[in-house]
């Protein structure tokens, strides 16, 4: 379908027409505006200033009312018995480095838990279980299971375990 010579002059034709009927339709509707803003120009002035107002007189209500939070740090000596077994010196455990992994592993070791047993607790494979052993034996400078317990007890990043 193809629109002849006569087609494109009615298209133009009718477009001309619609843009001149939408710049007239706009501009009765701001000459309305206009109008609109002139009548009741007092009336749209004190409402301005009134939000103003409103506005101003909550902000300062909140920092008139917001409250004043002081914080005060006590600083207490706290003895604890040096024969406690479930006391675990959190800055020991830090200066070790031990992954999060590594110290669940070590716990597990405590307990008296295989290889294979921690694997199967933990949801992890044997051969990762032994990579953790191995980082656990060279971060606590140890050669074997029986001396990593032990240290880790000495420096009480673990729970001593007391057998009857």
């Amino acid at each position: 379908m193809t629109i002849n010579e006569n087609g494109w002059s009615q298209i133009r034709y009718i477009s001309k027409y619609a843009l001149l009927m939408t710049l007239l339709i706009f501009t009765l509707k701001w000459l309305e505006w206009k109008f609109l803003i002139m009548d009741h120009a007092l009336e749209i002035y004190i409402g301005l200033i009134a939000l103003f107002f409103t506005f101003l007189g909550i902000w300062i209500a909140t920092k008139i009312v917001k409250p004043r939070v002081q914080k005060i740090i006590v600083e207490k000596k706290i003895y604890l018995d040096p024969d406690d077994s479930s006391f675990i010196d959190e800055n020991v455990l830090e200066k070790m480095n031990l992954s999060p992994r590594e110290y669940e592993v070590l716990q597990h070791l405590v307990r008296g838990y295989s290889n294979a047993e921690i694997a199967n607790e933990l949801c992890l494979s044997l051969s990762t279980i032994k990579t953790h052993v191995s980082n656990l034996f060279q971060k606590l400078d140890v050669k074997s299971r029986t001396q990593a317990i032990e240290k880790a007890q000495r420096l009480r990043i673990v729970p001593r375990t007391t057998h009857a």
